[in-house]
């Protein structure tokens, strides 16, 4: 069963500020990869964060970083943050454990 991708209101606007071919790469990320199995780690690609509480995984788009929840049968897209960026990011607004 597939799951359904919930962008935040941030993940929106972050979204928004990427460049037409960066929107197209991360759309096409978020349907192959969170739509079907968002919990399913790998080497590149998935990683659960660890120490943290929220938010729970990762996930690596090129050169960009979308940070995400799993709750049952939904995905909510917390980020979507350049790599430079996403250890400020994760320092500002994670919920450490």
């Amino acid at each position: 069963m597939p799951f359904a991708v919930i962008l935040a209101p941030e993940a929106v606007e972050d979204l928004r500020r990427l460049s037409a071919s960066g929107r197209a790469t991360v759309r096409s990320a978020l349907e192959k990869h969170l739509r079907n199995e968002p919990e399913k780690a790998s080497r590149s690609r998935i990683k659960r964060l660890r120490g943290i509480r929220r938010p729970q995984y990762r996930l690596r788009v090129d050169e960009v970083r979308v940070f995400y929840d799993v709750s049952g049968t939904a995905v909510e897209v917390l980020a979507i943050v350049a790599k430079s960026e996403a250890e400020s990011w994760l320092a500002r607004f994670a919920d450490p454990e």
